[in-house]
């Protein structure tokens, strides 16, 4: 079974993609609500954005089916990541919408979820371990590179409008002072687009679990308003919307590789 798609590049910058995947399996579809069937939650589109890394030298790793199935940024004991707040689990039961994703009775027991964990997770996690370990063994330092989108107003997980980018670094911990500078010089120089670092989205399991900046491992999370590059109801990509906000990718990138 076909678990994830990795590009192996050559310099040392790796963008992980957990939740661009969409695709369901067809034994888990007749549990699912309608709406659910879509996978309305995914990361659209945030490969084709990330193709830009391609000509950086990335590498790009990516998923191929749904959070849904399972959350690849979250831990596996599905402890919270955001304590008191609204927010989904290893095995998401509610949309971001706050509508239910399966019907009733259908929801997944223990044994299935850690099934679905060694099936989808763990295979995912290794591959993104061993990327890390052959780029930190080729140049002494990798900058992991956490790529998200979302919808730019759900109000189950967040007041208001989404920023248009949201930097996460776990509060500083997950990157060295100066490349979260830099990335927040570049969102700074772009007003067209609102950014904020450290806000309602700080960096998941992955950014936190696999820094460390003391041995040259160093990760951010970058999550995307995606009006800014689709149409968020069609989840239609938009090309002129979305060539601008490359631009804005790009030197992110190639600041945080400086």
């Amino acid at each position: 079974m076909d678990i994830y798609d990795l590009h192996r590049g050559t310099a040392p910058l790796l963008i992980s993609l957990p939740h661009d995947g969409s695709r369901l399996p067809d034994a888990l579809l007749p549990r699912l609500v309608d709406s659910a069937r879509r996978a309305p939650d995914t990361d659209w589109h945030v490969s084709r954005l990330y193709d830009v890394a391609r000509a950086l030298g990335a590498s790009i790793l990516r998923p191929l089916h749904s959070r849904y199935v399972v959350d690849l940024n979250r831990p596996p004991d599905d402890v919270s990541l955001y304590p008191g707040q609204n927010t989904t689990g290893l095995c998401p039961i509610v949309q971001f919408s706050g509508e239910a994703i399966y019907r009733d009775g259908q929801l997944p027991s223990a044994d299935e979820i850690a099934q679905r964990v060694d099936a989808y997770w763990r295979p995912y996690h290794v591959a993104l371990a061993d990327e890390i370990d052959r780029l930190h063994a080729t140049h002494g330092r990798v900058l992991l590179w956490e790529g998200h989108s979302i919808r730019s107003v759900v109000p189950f997980l967040f007041e208001g409008r989404l920023p248009d980018l949201n930097l996460g670094t776990a509060g500083g911990a997950s990157c060295l002072p100066d490349t979260q500078a830099r990335l927040e010089a570049v969102m700074a120089s772009y007003p067209q687009y609102t950014h904020v670092s450290n806000g309602r989205f700080k960096g998941g399991y992955i950014t936190r679990h696999y820094a460390s900046p003391a041995r040259g491992v160093e990760a951010v999370q970058l999550e995307l308003a995606q009006c800014n590059y689709m149409d968020e109801d069609s989840f239609e990509y938009v090309p002129e919307r979305a060539e601008r906000l490359q631009v804005v990718l790009r030197e992110m990138l190639e600041e945080g590789l400086r």
